[in-house]
């Protein structure tokens, strides 16, 4: 059995019908100042059933690619806007 990975972020955007962009941040310690910085990421998910709105915070977990850049589904919607 695979592990297949979790995302958690907020939907910043609703690009087309079926597809919404995560925006994904992790905070790591910065390697010569030893603070705490935030990183950030966007990915691209598939909802299917198009349930997310901008502002919601979604978990979106990994599957078989779907497009070029598109290699998650929207798993749940965890805080609406």
């Amino acid at each position: 059995m695979t592990h297949k990975r979790e995302i958690q972020g907020n939907v910043v955007k609703i690009a087309g019908e079926k597809t919404i962009t995560v925006l994904v941040e992790r905070r790591v310690m910065h390697p010569r100042y030893h603070k705490v910085v935030k990183r950030f990421k966007k990915y691209l998910v598939h909802d299917e059933r198009s349930e997310a709105k901008v502002g919601d915070e979604v978990v979106a977990i990994e599957c078989r690619p779907i497009s070029k850049r598109k290699s998650f589904r929207l798993k749940s919607v965890v805080q609406g806007a």
